[in-house]
């Protein structure tokens, strides 16, 4: 798979799974993206995904890396 078509499917799994923040876009918490077995099934390397998008400017989170367990908490926010 090219990164653009997974880039593409993050953005429809975290609109599936997450809601909307206060600034009204939409949000989802990295254990829930990460534990959920759609997302399993379609991402190798979920994280690599997540730093792609981050790059392209479509995601946005705290930090550089996410780590399941220790980062479960942190929002991934599309922007």
């Amino acid at each position: 798979m090219n990164v653009e078509h997974e880039v593409s499917l993050l953005v429809g799994e975290i609109q599936r799974l997450g809601s909307k923040n206060a600034d009204g876009r939409m949000c989802v918490k990295f254990g829930v993206l990460f534990n959920d077995d759609k997302c399993a099934n379609i991402f190798e390397a979920l994280v690599g995904t997540l730093r792609a998008a981050k790059r392209k400017k479509i995601v946005t989170f705290e930090g550089e890396l996410l780590l399941q367990g220790v980062h479960d908490n942190v929002d991934i926010t599309l922007l």
